[in-house]
């Protein structure tokens, strides 16, 4: 208990409760006012320097002004965004039309580690996948989308749907497995008129000339929900990321949210030009906001390839041409296992077939048909679907010679179905 009495004669004076909370709310309240008047004076000093940071506007030059504060405030340039909340919609508006949402089915083959299992085995299922597109132009036939290889890779059948949602089926026309890059096509005869007068070309820009920090807006058929919008930042550039055992890309780093489905979709600058092309995202409990999008500078060149390739359409099977051969699949696994090649090892070539006779030789492993990797028979048989009988197709092929692989191509002109028993 406080004691508020008297003092005694003699004892030692002691200040009451009262007069010690005089004294504190007297030092408070000059507290107060000393540390008031300093706080304007910074801020008054801020103001006159930067300008109001709250108000967005600079205040009014005083007459009696150091150099230094005759220094303009900051600027920043007017494409990028120096606001995570700037408005976005003329963006989205500009370039939306130019995105598409792509599905397919996914075929996936689980392999049987039984006795023979080198020479095949397993079951083939298919499963159903999403991811997105950009559509960078069209040729007498055909309007032509970009996506990732990883969206379309062994797909059974690929749809396209545009921002009206309209669906089209679409078909792979090239693909380049090193850059995960890929471009579909879609029959212009297939897309209404309606479509076409809401739908446009995607505008390519510049990603050599991104800088660390700048806005970007990412849009893509996220979780195959359809399309959806992110913002962020170039977190990083020429990030190299690494991709498999064997192989990195060098991608620009954003966190921008990258989703499933998002693959293939765009990534744009604050003028709406396209500056890469979604393709992964790191997922980690530890890490956050770590996106990837292929550089668009690095990617024109093989896109301009990839455009002019022949168009992946089946052809009947009484007119589809033969290699005439026998082989089986080495994946990853086998490869790693025997130090060999991915691709498709071939252990007999069929008398009178139209590898007979070619530089085509047993135990060469196919890896590519017309520039278009293969890494199993199924994918080779195909490949050679989209082809008549009487068509030559190169093969890219590893031949061993003294314990080492060599690559070399193979020209052979398919012919029809062999007869059985040969």
């Amino acid at each position: 208990m406080y004691d508020d009495r008297e003092p005694y004669e003699g004892e030692p004076q002691k200040e009451s409760l009262a007069r010690r909370a005089g004294r504190l709310a007297a030092g408070a309240v000059l507290f107060g006012v000393i540390a008031g008047a300093v706080m304007v004076g910074v801020n008054t000093a801020a103001s006159r320097l930067w300008g109001d940071p709250y108000s967005g506007a600079a205040q009014e030059s005083q007459p009696a002004q150091t150099a230094l504060e005759q220094l303009p405030p900051p600027a920043f340039p007017p494409s990028v965004q120096v606001n995570p909340d700037t408005d976005v919609t003329a963006i989205v508006e500009k370039a939306m039309p130019s995105v598409v949402a792509i599905t397919s089915m996914t075929r996936y083959q689980s392999r049987n580690f039984g006795f023979g299992w080198f020479f095949g085995g397993g079951q083939t299922y298919e499963v159903p996948g999403s991811g997105s597109g950009i559509i960078i132009g069209e040729n007498d036939t055909e309007l032509l989308i970009v996506t990732n290889n990883h969206v379309v890779e062994n797909t059974s059948s690929l749809m396209v749907t545009f921002i009206d949602d309209q669906s089209v089926e679409a078909a792979i026309k090239g693909t380049d497995e090193a850059l995960d890059l890929a471009v579909i096509a879609v029959p212009l005869e297939d897309i209404s008129e309606d479509t076409k007068s809401k739908i446009s070309f995607a505008v390519l820009g510049d990603s050599d000339a991104l800088k660390v920090g700048q806005g970007v807006v990412a849009i893509g058929n996220a979780l195959g929900y359809g399309q959806s919008v992110t913002v962020g930042y170039v977190s990083a550039l020429n990030r190299e990321v690494r991709v498999s055992e064997t192989s990195t890309r060098t991608l620009i780093q954003t966190d921008a949210a990258i989703n499933p489905g998002n693959s293939g979709g765009a990534l744009l600058n604050m003028k709406g030009e396209v500056i890469g092309i979604n393709a992964a995202k790191y997922s980690s409990p530890e890490v956050e906001g770590m996106g990837y999008a292929i550089p668009i500078s690095q990617a024109k060149d093989i896109l301009d390839q990839l455009m002019t390739r022949r168009t992946a359409r089946e052809v009947e099977e009484d007119r589809r041409g033969y290699l005439g051969i026998q082989g089986t699949s080495v994946d990853a696994q086998t490869a790693q296992m025997f130090d060999m090649p991915e691709g498709v090892y071939v252990y007999k070539i069929l008398e009178n077939g139209a590898a007979y006779g070619s530089e085509l030789r047993e135990k060469d492993i196919i890896t590519k048909v017309d520039g278009q990797t293969v890494h199993s028979m199924e994918e080779l048989q195909t490949q050679l679907s989209y082809y008549e009988k009487g068509e030559t197709v190169e093969l890219t092929v590893q031949t061993q010679r003294e314990g080492t692989y060599e690559e070399h191509t193979v020209s052979i002109t398919l012919q029809g179905m062999p007869e059985s028993g040969e």
